[in-house]
């Protein structure tokens, strides 16, 4: 029988404008996988942001137009990191990733692959529903207030103080929550691995996305990644851009973050345990 424990721990310091509009600090869970491995969650608030790119952005491209107004209508939970290979290890039994280190993030996962991780999380931590994060859902997270290039404002020099990209990544992975986090506590969003999304890539898709909580193109042949990985440079990395990929593409570049649902009733409540034979 293993045992998975769901707590809460408040989040005792965050900073940033996007924190100042914030009600509380907010709460993560912390999902205790085995032998010391524990995959922590921070929740997101319900909001509304602008999403892509306004034409003012020299570094946009047309498939991050036109910017649009997005409300997230419930609050949901995002990986405070991404997803580790020792985490993927601890669900899956085994580590696909060339770049090896345990709190580096697990990467040569392709979305089927991902699939199959989300749905053996599913099962081994029953009554929850973690998935990938819609496209939505990432930038708004990523975002964290923000309006700005990046979570952290526009100045790509300041890029180094919160990602690993092709100026300060020695062209490898790092592992995670080495740099300093967005104003909702979440590590990495901007290079180190590009995280997979829920959603299929659709060019024209912004141009007639419903307003509240957009799912992506009903249909597609590639599908939506994020935040840019290590090689990429620092406009490649910014919290409107849009990557694609073959959903059954492997590679060194490619990773998640996990998401997780609330259930209807509410955050559940601390020390929680969910256990299955």
């Amino acid at each position: 029988m293993k045992s998975f424990v769901i707590g809460c721990i408040v989040v005792l310091a965050m900073a940033g404008s996007a924190f100042s509009q914030m009600k509380e600090p907010p709460k993560t869970l912390a999902v205790d996988l085995g032998k010391g491995v524990k995959l922590e969650l921070v929740l997101i608030p319900a909001g509304e942001f602008k999403m892509g790119s306004p034409d003012s952005d020299k570094d946009a491209f047309k498939w991050e137009k036109p910017q649009h107004r997005v409300r997230i209508t419930k609050p949901f939970y995002l990986g405070k990191f991404l997803v580790t290979q020792e985490q993927w290890e601890a669900v899956m039994g085994g580590n696909p990733s060339d770049l090896k280190g345990p709190k580096k993030p697990v990467e040569m996962v392709n979305w089927e692959d991902c699939q199959k991780f989300l749905k053996r999380l599913n099962d081994k931590v029953r009554g929850e529903r973690f998935q990938l994060p819609t496209e939505a859902q990432w930038e708004y997270a990523c975002r964290a207030g923000s309006k700005t290039r990046y979570c952290f404002g526009d100045d790509e020099k300041q890029l180094g103080e919160y990602g690993w990209y092709e100026k300060n990544s020695g062209n490898t992975t790092h592992p995670v929550g080495e740099k300093k986090p967005n104003g909702w506590g979440l590590y990495d969003m901007h290079g180190n691995v590009w995280e997979w999304c829920q959603d299929w890539y659709g060019d024209g898709y912004y141009a007639t996305s419903p307003t509240d909580d957009p799912m992506g193109a009903a249909t597609g042949s590639h599908r939506v990644v994020r935040g840019g990985w290590w090689f990429d440079p620092a406009g490649l990395c910014r919290s409107a851009f849009r990557g694609l990929s073959e959903s059954g593409r492997r590679f060194e570049d490619l990773g998640l973050r996990v998401s997780l649902v609330p259930a209807e009733s509410g955050i559940r409540p601390p020390n929680r345990t969910r256990s299955r034979s």
